[in-house]
């Protein structure tokens, strides 16, 4: 994408706080089934706010957390600067700065599909060592699942600037296999799940990039839009959002 850099640069705070974790099946997979540890370099591409690259942290000796955009380097630094093992590197998923031969695993959790896909798989190859992991990882929303999902669907779709265009959801089981072709790999699905009351459910909504930005057409229609919706499904003043976390593995 032509902005993938800094389209989220007005939106760190939001994502900082309200955007999800990983559950915690993910790393125990990369433990017992790739042999992370803690004797293991690590390679975060598109490590945004370091929510994941916290998660990798305890478990391994080094992570490079690799981010091209500012904003967001900077919250993961001013938040993971005093963890053992965590190095900040400005760098794009096609242009890591890093050493040949140099990482264990590589990590691109909620952002691979950023990337320009030939030329990250030539880097990925480059700074993996051999027998290197690489994993993708993403946090899919489930779309139909209640009557909330359903209407949050609906909203993304009236109101997203380029919903369908940047929908990490194009890249499904054989975009996967064509990216680790003609090496196998392995996909893992775990439950996650977050709970919203009304404001941190806007701020969910306003975290991702292809919704509108305050002062801009239909940005106070679609907020009106989400308080209906919210009111409408509520239950116990929250709503759940629930995802499936897809976990692709294997060595390129």
């Amino acid at each position: 994408m032509t902005n993938s850099t800094t389209r989220f640069s007005n939106r760190v705070e939001n994502y900082i706080k309200y955007r999800p974790s990983y559950p915690p099946e993910v790393l125990e997979t990369l433990v017992h089934e790739c042999g992370l540890n803690t004797n293991s370099v690590v390679a975060d591409i598109g490590s945004g706010t370091g929510i994941f690259t916290k998660v990798l942290l305890p478990k391994a000796q080094q992570v490079f957390a690799v981010e091209p955009n500012d904003a967001m380097r900077a919250a993961a630094e001013n938040m993971l600067q005093d963890e053992p093992g965590f190095v900040s590197v400005n760098g794009t998923s096609e242009n890591t700065t890093l050493p040949n031969d140099s990482v264990d695993f590589i990590t691109a959790a909620q952002a691979f599909h950023w990337f320009n896909i030939e030329e990250c798989k030539k880097e990925f190859q480059r700074i993996g060592k051999p027998g290197a992991w690489t994993t993708i990882i993403w946090n899919e929303r489930r779309i139909d699942s209640s009557p909330f999902l359903r209407g949050y669907e609906s909203l993304l779709q009236k109101y997203g600037t380029d919903y369908a265009q940047v929908n990490h959801t194009r890249f499904d089981v054989a975009a996967i296999a064509k990216f680790f072709d003609p090496q196998p790999f392995e996909l893992q699905t775990f439950e996650n799940r977050q709970l919203f009351d009304y404001a941190g459910l806007e701020g969910r909504l306003l975290s991702s990039s292809y919704t509108p930005d305050a002062g801009a057409p239909h940005y106070a229609e679609m907020l009106r839009a989400l308080k209906v919706l919210f009111d409408a499904t509520q239950n116990n003043g929250t709503v759940s959002f629930d995802y499936d976390t897809t976990l692709y593995y294997g060595q390129l």
